[in-house]
C-alpha cells in the first residue's frame, strides 16, 4: 500500500528528499523510470466533442423491425392450427376408440393391424389404437364378426366372457344373459365364468345363465351379414329384441307362452315375411299400430 503512495507522490514530483531516496531504493524504481521516460515523449491530440458529435449523427440508424397486425394473426392462427393438430393426433391415438351400429344398421371398420370387424345393429366396439401391437385389446356390447388379419392375436372382452384369438374368423354375440361364439376359420379360445373351451373350424358354443350349449356350423360366415337374421334355440322374446334391432322398431308382446324355443332364420330387408313367420310359429296376430311399432296379440 506504500509503495503504491510513493509512486503516485514521484509521477507528480512531490516525493520529499528521504521519500525520493528511499523510493529510489525500491528494487522497481528502474521498471518505473523507463516507463516514466517513455510516456513523456507520447503525444495525444486535442478532444474535438463537434466532430465526434457530428460522427455519431451520420451514421445510419437501424429502423426498428415492424410486424404487420396481419402477419401476427397468421402466427397466431398457425399456432392454433398446430395445437389442434396435436389434441387431434391425441384423441386419435391415445383416447379409446368407439364404434357403433345403430338400430337397423351395420358398421365396418378395420383395426390398426388391418384386421376387419363388422358390427351388427344396436352393438358397440371400444378399443385404443395406441400401443396396439402390445395391447390388442377390444371391449364389445352386442355382436360382431371378426375376419383377423394372418398372425394376428387379440382379445375380444364382453362382460359374460372372453374370446382369444389367433389369425380367425369368427363371431361374437352377447345380448342380455347369452353369450355365443362361433368359429368359421382358424381357431378360438373362450372363457366364460369358469369354463375355458377351444373351438375350430364349423364349431360353435353358446351360454345362458350358466349353461352351456355347443353348435355346429355349416355356414362359411354370420347369416347376419348376408341379411339374415338366425336363432338357435332362442325364446321369443330374445327374437323379438333382435327383430327390433335390425329394423329399428318397437314390438309389444301379449302372449303367455315365452318358454317355446326357436331355431331358424328370419329375413333383415323384408319386415313382413319375419312378421309372418312369427305370427305362424307362435299363433299369434301381428298388427302395425304406427310405422314403428308392432303388436302381437294371441289368435
Amino acid at each position: 500500500m506504500k509503495k503504491n503512495r510513493l509512486l503516485a507522490k514521484w509521477l507528480n514530483n512531490d516525493l520529499s528528499e528521504d521519500e525520493l531516496a528511499e523510493f529510489k531504493a525500491s528494487p522497481d524504481f528502474e521498471k518505473y523510470q523507463k516507463i516514466k521516460n517513455y510516456t513523456d515523449h507520447l503525444e495525444v491530440g486535442d478532444l474535438d466533442e463537434n466532430a465526434m458529435l457530428s460522427n455519431i449523427l451520420s451514421q445510419k440508424k437501424a429502423t426498428p423491425k415492424v410486424i404487420p397486425l396481419y402477419k401476427k394473426w397468421i402466427f397466431r392462427a398457425a399456432a392454433i392450427f398446430v395445437l389442434a393438430l396435436g389434441i387431434t393426433f391425441a384423441l386419435k391415438f391415445f383416447v379409446p376408440q368407439t364404434e357403433t351400429a345403430n338400430y337397423g344398421e351395420k358398421t365396418t371398420f378395420s383395426l390398426p393391424d388391418h384386421s376387419e370387424v363388422v358390427l351388427n345393429s344396436g352393438s358397440e366396439i371400444n378399443y385404443k389404437k395406441w400401443n396396439w401391437n402390445n395391447n390388442r385389446h377390444l371391449e364389445l356390447k352386442g355382436e360382431a364378426y371378426f375376419r383377423v388379419a394372418k398372425g394376428r392375436r387379440f382379445e375380444v372382452q364382453t362382460n359374460l366372457g372372453k374370446v382369444s384369438v389367433l389369425g380367425t374368423q369368427f363371431n361374437v354375440k352377447n345380448r342380455k344373459n347369452r353369450f355365443d361364439v362361433v368359429c368359421y376359420e382358424g381357431r378360438v379360445k373362450v372363457n366364460y365364468a369358469n369354463t375355458q373351451i377351444l373351438l375350430t373350424h364349423g364349431q360353435g358354443v353358446s351360454f345362458e345363465n350358466g349353461k352351456q350349449t355347443k353348435m355346429e356350423i355349416r355356414s362359411l360366415k354370420p347369416e347376419w351379414t348376408e341379411n339374415q337374421i338366425c336363432f338357435y334355440k332362442e325364446n321369443i322374446r330374445t327374437l323379438l329384441d333382435e327383430v327390433e334391432r335390425q329394423y329399428n322398431i318397437k314390438i309389444e308382446l301379449n302372449t303367455k307362452d315365452t318358454t317355446s324355443l326357436f331355431t331358424g332364420k328370419l329375413p333383415a330387408k323384408n319386415l313382413d315375411i319375419a312378421l309372418q313367420i312369427i305370427s305362424t310359429t307362435y299363433h299369434l296376430e301381428a298388427k302395425k299400430v304406427s310405422e314403428n311399432k308392432i303388436i302381437f296379440d294371441e289368435k
